[in-house]
C-alpha cells in the first residue's frame, strides 16, 4: 500500500481532545517556568541547570552555541504565544550570539565560549545550523538584530560550509577556516534542514527551501533508503557510509545508528513535503518508513522508551533512554496522524506520551529527566543535569498546531494553542 493512502484511524485522536491539549500546554508552561527564571547567566548566555533547577556551575562555565541558539528559538515561540518576559530571553540570547559567539576576525561563530572568550574556537556545522534557526525565529518576533544575523549566517553557510557537489554541508573547520578533513555527518545536516525551512518561512526566500530539499534527498531518499530507512550517522568526505566510525563525544556523534534521528527526520520530511507543495512523492513514504522502523527496532518492548543507539545488526548498543527521542517520536506521530492517519500512528503517539508522563517528567523538581538507565532510573551518563528546553518544548507544542510548518510560523498564523 502506498504511504500516501490513509489506513483506518481511531475515531478521535488525542490531539483533538480538550483535556489532552490542556495537559500538553501545562507541560509546556512548566518547561518555560523551569528554564526562564533560572537559566539567565548575568555574564552572558545561559546556565545549564541541575535536576532541581540551579546552575550546574557559576564559575566561568563554558557555553555551547547550540544551547544559546535553542533558548532564542524557544523563547521566540513563547513570545509568539504571548508569554510575558519571553522577549527578554530572546534578546539576552541574541546579544550573546552576536557579541560573544561571532568571530569578528575570521567570521563565523565559535563552538564554545566562556567569560574570557572562545573556549573552543572551531566552526561547527551543527552550531551554525542553530544560529540560522535562532536568527529565523528572532525575525518572526521582530528582534532588531535578527536580519543582520540572518544575512551573516546565510553568507557563512553558503560560502564556507555548503558543498554543492553533494547538496549538503561540510562538518567542521578551524577558527581560521582550515578544513578538518575526513568526516561528514548527518546530524548537522538534519538540524540545518530544520533551520533552512524556518528561514524560508521567515523570509519567503526559496533558496533556503531548495537547500533543505537537497539535504533530505541525500540523507534520506538515498542513504537512509539504502539501509531500510535506518538513518546512517557518519560518512567520509564523499558521503560514503562509515559503519565503524567512533568519536568519544557520543552526545553529538554516537556510534552506530540512532532511532531518535529516524523519528526527527520523519517529521522534517513531512514538513518539507508540505512546504514544497507536495511535489516529492518519496517524502511521505520515507516518513512512514522511518517512523515504523524506529518503533519496530528502537522501542524497548519490555520496559518502554527508545534505546539511544543500535548497531548495524539492529542490536541495542547504548541502552540508556534519553528524553529527546521520545520528544521527536511524539512530534513525528502528530505529523503522521495529520497526513497519513492510521491506528498505528495514533497508538504510538499515546504510547510515547504515556511513557513520558510516567517516567520522563520529573514530578519532584519540574522539567524532564534527560536520561534514564535501561531499567528507567534517572542517570547522568551523557547529560549532567537539565540543560535544554528545546526538544521537550517542541514536543508539547507541535501537537497543538497544524502539521504544516515550523512552530514559529503556525503559531504566528493561528495565534492560539488551545
Amino acid at each position: 500500500m502506498s504511504a500516501v493512502t490513509a489506513t483506518s484511524a481511531p475515531a478521535e485522536n488525542w490531539t483533538g481532545r480538550p483535556y489532552h491539549r490542556k495537559w500538553l500546554l501545562d507541560q509546556a508552561n512548566g518547561l518555560f517556568d523551569f528554564f526562564q527564571y533560572a537559566s539567565i547567566n548575568p555574564k552572558g548566555g545561559f546556565f545549564d541547570l541541575t535536576r532541581d533547577g540551579k546552575p550546574l556551575s557559576t564559575d566561568n562555565p563554558v557555553r555551547g552555541i547550540h544551547a544559546s541558539a535553542r533558548m532564542v528559538h524557544c523563547f521566540a515561540i513563547g513570545d509568539l504565544l504571548g508569554r510575558p518576559g519571553a522577549a527578554d530571553i530572546v534578546d539576552h540570547g541574541m546579544q550573546f550570539l552576536w557579541n560573544r559567539h561571532r568571530d569578528e576576525t575570521h567570521g563565523g561563530y565559535f563552538w564554545q565560549v566562556d567569560d574570557h572568550g572562545a573556549a573552543d574556537a572551531s566552526k561547527q556545522g551543527y552550531g551554525h545550523a542553530f544560529v540560522l534557526l535562532a536568527a529565523s525565529s528572532a525575525k518572526t518576533v521582530g528582534h532588531p538584530i535578527a536580519d543582520r544575523m540572518l544575512a551573516d549566517i546565510t553568507e557563512i553557510l553558503e560560502t564556507r560550509f555548503w558543498e554543492d557537489r553533494h547538496g549538503a554541508i561540510a562538518e567542521e573547520f578551524s577558527s581560521d577556516w582550515q578544513p578538518v578533513p575526513g568526516y561528514r555527518g548527518q546530524n548537522s545536516n538534519m538540524h540545518l534542514t530544520e533551520a533552512l525551512m524556518a528561514a524560508f518561512e521567515a523570509t519567503g526566500e526559496r533558496h533556503y527551501l531548495d537547500k533543505a530539499t537537497t539535504i533530505a534527498d541525500l540523507v534520506i531518499r538515498r542513504r537512509a533508503a539504502e539501509q531500510g530507512y535506518r538513518v546512517p550517522e557518519h560518512f567520509d568526505e564523499n558521503w560514503t557510509l562509515d559503519r565503524i566510525y567512533y568519536h568519544p563525544n557520543e552526545m553529538f556523534r554516537p556510534a552506530g545508528t540512532t532511532p531518535g534521528h529516524w523519528l526527527e527526520w520523519a517529521r522534517l520530511v513531512l514538513q518539507l513535503w508540505v512546504l514544497g507543495d507536495r511535489k516529492h512523492d518519496w517524502m511521505p513514504e520515507a516518513a512512514r518508513g522511518l517512523f515504523f522502523q524506529s518503533m519496530s527496532l528502537g522501542w524497548d518492548k519490555h520496559r518502554g522508551g527508545f534505546f539511544y543507539t543500535l548497531d548495524w545488526e539492529n542490536v541495542p548498543d547504548k541502552r540508556m533512554k534519553l528524553w529527546w527521542p521520545l520528544c521527536e517520536g511524539a512530534a513525528a506521530a502528530h505529523f503522521l496522524n495529520q497526513h497519513l492517519p492510521s491506528d498505528f500512528h495514533e497508538e504510538s503517539y499515546r504510547r510515547i506520551w504515556g511513557f513520558i508522563a510516567n517516567h520522563s517528567l520529573d514530578h519532584a523538581f519540574g522539567g524532564w529527566h534527560e536520561e534514564l538507565t535501561e531499567d528507567l532510573a534517572p542517570s547522568t551518563t551523557l547529560f549532567p543535569g537539565k540543560g535544554d528546553i528545546y526538544h521537550a518544548l517542541q514536543a508539547c507544542l507541535i501537537p497543538l498546531f497544524p502539521a504544516t510548518g515550523s512552530l514559529t510560523r503556525v503559531i504566528g498564523e493561528t495565534g492560539r494553542a488551545v
